[in-house]
């Protein structure tokens, strides 16, 4: 498989995988789950007309984080946001229709449109493994790198992207079916999840495991936490929620991230600054220079 050298400098796009990312991925899909069914649910707004605009939303803010000549935690996290609010959307439209288990408080639809597949949790689930088993197929035929912080083209950034969108996607229909069809329920399917988890740290002091799997499973399989987290939050006592509400969990959530996001920045710009950088700062501005 082809790398880039880790011996030139390159402009960096992608952040280091360290606990405050795992933090903020936590956080980013668990606000995407609220927001997700904020505007779905709460709004009546309906899964497939908030999956076009929250799509279009992801589309803008990919476009914004592409075209960006170095990594930028407020682009980045933005596009995970946006691609979190669009998975949990994505996923509700796949999996569940106007039937009576998924209605509430007395309603007949869905919300405005196509009232959604009706798939089912593990249908969905299957289509979207397939689909993203194709995408890690054609990037392991590209020759790209998976290693994200080695990530520095617009086909490779293509590639992570997409599977970032599917595995978001997958995760949410994950998390739904612990938390609603396994009877687990929410605290019991963010339990399961947080053990599964907790092994994968475990696995990554195996030198026969590669860490790049270990990253794809985590990443996953942090959606469905965020998910069961996001229900925890707002689902009605009755169900085994804390009754929070999604819009109050979701400006709470939002505050969180948006403070993990500035203090990433700070801590971005601090690295890059000559007093804290060395030469191969020096070389990244060169080359951000040349391609302006």
């Amino acid at each position: 498989m082809t790398t880039f050298s880790t011996t030139k400098p390159v402009m960096k796009k992608l952040p280091e995988v360290t606990v405050a990312f795992w933090v903020m991925k936590i956080a980013a899909t668990t606000l995407g789950e609220t927001a997700g069914d904020l505007f779905s649910q709460t709004l009546e707004l309906g899964y497939f007309l908030t999956t076009v605009a929250l799509f279009l939303v992801f589309v803008v803010t990919l476009v914004v984080q592409l075209r960006s000549a170095r990594y930028n935690p407020f682009f980045y996290w933005t596009v995970i946001l946006s691609t979190s609010m669009a998975g949990t959307t994505m996923s509700d439209f796949m999996n569940r229709d106007a039937g009576a288990e998924y209605l509430s408080n007395g309603a007949t639809r869905l919300g405005w449109g196509p009232q959604g597949l009706g798939l089912g949790y593990p249908e969905g689930a299957a289509i979207l493994v397939s689909i993203l088993l194709l995408i890690f197929l054609g990037w392991k035929l590209s020759g790209m790198t998976f290693q994200i912080t080695e990530i520095v083209t617009f086909r490779g950034e293509a590639l992570f992207w997409s599977a970032i969108l599917v595995s978001n996607t997958l995760g949410t229909s994950m998390g739904d079916f612990l938390s609603d069809s396994s009877g687990l329920g929410y605290l019991g399917g963010a339990s399961l999840v947080t053990g599964v988890l907790l092994v994968l740290v475990a696995l990554m002091k195996v030198p026969a495991v590669p860490n790049v799997l270990l990253f794809w499973i985590a990443f996953v399989l942090t959606r469905p936490f965020g998910a069961t987290a996001g229900d925890l939050l707002t689902k009605p006592a009755a169900k085994g929620g804390l009754d929070l509400g999604t819009a109050g969990s979701s400006a709470v959530l939002l505050t969180v991230l948006f403070g993990l996001m500035g203090y990433a920045h700070l801590k971005e710009r601090r690295a890059t600054a000559p007093e804290f950088a060395g030469p191969e700062a020096g070389a990244v501005r060169a080359q951000e220079e040349a391609r302006r």
